[in-house]
Parts: C-alpha cells; sequence; structure tokens
C-alpha cells in the first residue's frame, strides 16, 4: 500500500509541475497583454506605428523563452 502511495502521489507531483509551468508561461503574457490593454495617456502602440506587433512580439518571445527553459528543466 505504501508503494502504491508513492507512485501516486510522485504522478500527482509531476502534474502539477507541469500546471505551475503552464501558469507561469500564461500569466507572464497576461501581464504583458493587460498592461498594453489599460487607457494611458502615453502607451507604445499609441504613437508608435508597431506597438501592437512589439507587445505580441513580446508576448511570444517570453512564452517561448519560458517554455525553452521548463522544457529544458524537464517541467513539460
Amino acid at each position: 500500500m505504501d508503494a502504491y502511495l508513492s507512485v501516486a502521489n510522485q504522478r500527482t507531483n509531476l502534474v502539477m509541475k507541469r500546471l505551475t509551468a503552464t501558469a507561469t508561461i500564461l500569466m507572464s503574457v497576461t501581464l504583458i497583454a493587460s498592461v498594453f490593454g489599460m487607457n494611458f495617456l502615453r502607451m507604445p502602440e499609441l504613437h508608435w506605428r508597431y506597438g501592437y506587433v512589439g507587445a505580441l512580439t513580446a508576448m511570444l518571445a517570453v512564452g517561448a523563452a519560458l517554455y525553452a527553459y521548463f522544457k529544458v528543466n524537464r517541467w513539460l
């Protein structure tokens, strides 16, 4: 019984690691989107032609970097 519970606990820990990595990636992308979605007087996309493209590029870059980091450390 102890061996079974130990294996089940190990599987639960692996799932929790994956969920934590996924939440971290999504949280970082959401942070960038929420800052650029606020109504400020001075926002990059108001005076810069490629503001939205820059924000989307930043979201993709942060998401890809975190995905690669977690993949290297075997969290995903």
